[in-house]
């Protein structure tokens, strides 16, 4: 099932497109809270967002290219602000539609099963993993802090994986070689820890210390 966010502040429409999409069997929320729409983007990953223009405390065009930082999402932008300008606007920000208001639920609909299916056809859905403000995008790669982005290997993806999978609980070292190497053979111990001080100094880099924390005997945790 897909999920949808809306970010729109009539909500009458947001109530109104969540009942429709709902009934062709997607997923779907909106935004209540306009102080912290990027931390509901990040928690609930969606697959589609639609996004309003103008919006209490910052704009649609502000917000999408925060989206864009992080994740290559489709967004459709929905606005009685439909002129030329706007448009265009939308679209270079990294917009991938506008439909303009007041608009028909049915021409709606269409247009979102249309860009899913351009989208996820081929290239699946997407995944966003985030603590302390740390965003690990597994599609492509990354991890984004404070408006920095630094690449992730492939260990450093799934060592992160598997310890937000997790947080708040020891991970042995046992699970996270098992995990990385994919295999019950005999690893060198030192493999790992070579591969954790690594990923660490990546995080201390952009300002995440202390981010994977050791329990002596136990393994690796963050909290």
């Amino acid at each position: 099932m897909y999920k949808i966010l809306i970010v729109e502040d009539d909500m009458v429409i947001a109530k109104t497109v969540k009942t429709h999409l709902e009934s062709w069997g997607y997923e779907v929320e909106y935004i209540t809270d306009f102080h912290n729409v990027m931390s509901h983007f990040v928690s609930y990953d969606p697959q589609l967002v639609l996004l309003d223009i103008s919006l209490p405390f910052v704009n649609g065009f502000t917000l999408c290219n925060e989206i864009r930082k992080l994740s290559k999402v489709p967004i459709i932008f929905i606005s009685s602000a439909s002129d030329n300008m706007n448009i265009v606007m939308a679209i270079s920000m990294g917009g991938d539609d506008f439909i303009a208001k007041p608009f028909d639920l049915t021409i709606l609909t269409s247009k979102v099963q249309a860009l899913l299916r351009r989208t996820y056809d081929f290239t699946g859905q997407t995944n966003l993993l985030e603590h302390r403000g740390a965003i690990v995008n597994t599609n492509d790669a990354t991890l984004t802090y404070n408006g920095q982005k630094i690449d992730l290997t492939k260990n450093d993806q799934k060592i992160l994986h598997v310890l937000l999978e997790n947080k708040g609980k020891t991970v042995s070292r046992d699970v996270l070689m098992t995990r990385l190497w994919e295999t019950d053979s005999f690893i060198d111990d030192n493999t790992l820890t070579v591969n954790i001080n690594r990923l660490r100094k990546k995080l201390e880099a952009i300002g995440l210390h202390d981010f994977i924390k050791t329990k002596k005997g136990l393994g690796y945790l963050v909290d």
